[in-house]
């Protein structure tokens, strides 16, 4: 079992990192798990610039951390994406990482299960997590848990014993919606809704231009992938 931890907090040692660290302390108790942890803070990433070559090419034009993290995304079987709160939104770095990863039109995420982690300390957080599980459920994958929690700022939130609770029964949840590949109907009815109606004729419309995406459909072993 391959999980990918992504903290998209610029801060390795805040509220959000906590709790992803948490987790995965957690998840590491189980056999034959292995998790990659990434920090925003350590990667190099490039701002998109909106050219459409990696719907056509099936990459990207910067070869940069991203492009590796998502290579890695792609052979596991779970992620936990972790964002705190800037102006009612995703931080910016997260905000990359969501344009540039290969997620929604490629559907990197199908088959896979996934947790969003937000945290805030005034308003916004579950704006934040509202745009994390849109990435989730856009990008195909199977949401096991999303958390939402308001700390104040530099405080540890671990230190609330409730918090430390529903952190470690998240990751718990996690592990065996992933061992016992449990299906969730109403989110498998909206992702076909989302792919069958809105990203399939797309793509279709778009032909040639979007043939990279149709690899990667057929790479993941996804229907519905011929758009000839």
């Amino acid at each position: 079992m391959k999980i990918i931890i992504i903290n998209g907090s610029h801060r390795k040692n805040g509220a959000t990192a906590l709790i992803l660290h948490k987790m995965y302390q957690k998840l590491e108790t189980y056999p034959n798990v292995e998790i990659q942890f990434y920090n925003v803070a350590d990667l190099n990433l490039k701002y998109c610039v909106g050219c459409c070559k990696c719907y056509k090419n099936g990459k990207c034009i910067f070869n940069d951390d991203i492009e590796k993290l998502s290579k890695d995304i792609e052979t596991a079987d779970g992620i936990i994406i972790g964002s705190p709160t800037y102006a009612g939104n995703v931080s910016g770095q997260m905000k990359v990482i969501i344009d540039r990863g290969h997620f929604v039109i490629e559907q990197l995420l199908f088959g896979k299960y996934a947790i969003s982690v937000s945290t805030y300390e005034n308003y916004g957080g579950r704006d934040t997590a509202g745009i994390l599980n849109k990435l989730l459920c856009y990008s195909g994958a199977t949401i096991s848990n999303s958390l939402v929690i308001k700390i104040p700022f530099s405080s540890n939130p671990l230190s609330n014993h409730q918090t430390n609770n529903a952190v470690n029964n998240a990751a718990h949840k996690f592990y065996k919606d992933i061992h016992n590949r449990k299906k969730y109907l109403f989110q498998i009815i909206r992702h076909f809704i989302i792919f069958r109606f809105g990203i399939l004729p797309f793509v279709r419309k778009k032909g040639n231009e979007y043939q990279g995406v149709v690899a990667k459909w057929k790479e993941y072993g996804m229907k519905d992938s011929n758009i000839k």
